[in-house]
């Protein structure tokens, strides 16, 4: 029997459900962060097969958009790792210029549509 793949959620702000039964119903066996920070340790010994992120536009980081892009830099040193972020309409903008120049498999706005999450996942 194959190992269970695995995903990590990383919940900064929240404000959405708990989408852990959708990702275990996957058939991924789930680790939460609840920092960026956290996650980016986490990512020492675990690698996923998807990681679950929110994009927290910082308007005064000087040198990036988001912590988001600490991540999405360590993440790139796990090739098999797909990125799945979550995000404000409104910051669709500052995140474009995240999107062009790391590898993100997909972007779901809130309100997080279960059914668009559920679909992500089977494509990851």
């Amino acid at each position: 029997m194959a190992a269970p793949r695995t995903l990590l959620s990383i919940t900064e702000l929240g404000g959405y459900p708990d989408f852990t039964p959708l990702y275990e119903k996957a058939g991924y066996a789930v680790t939460k962060a609840v920092s960026v920070r956290k996650a980016i340790a986490a990512l020492k010994s675990l690698q996923p097969d998807v990681v679950v992120a929110e994009f927290n536009f910082q308007s005064d980081f000087r040198d990036r958009t988001s912590s988001l892009e600490s991540l999405l830099a360590v993440i790139q040193r796990i090739p098999k790792t797909r990125v799945i972020v979550f995000y404000d309409k409104e910051h669709e903008h500052q995140l474009a210029r995240v999107t062009s120049r790391f590898p993100i498999r997909a972007t779901l706005a809130y309100p997080i549509q279960p059914e668009a999450l559920e679909a992500c996942l089977k494509e990851a």
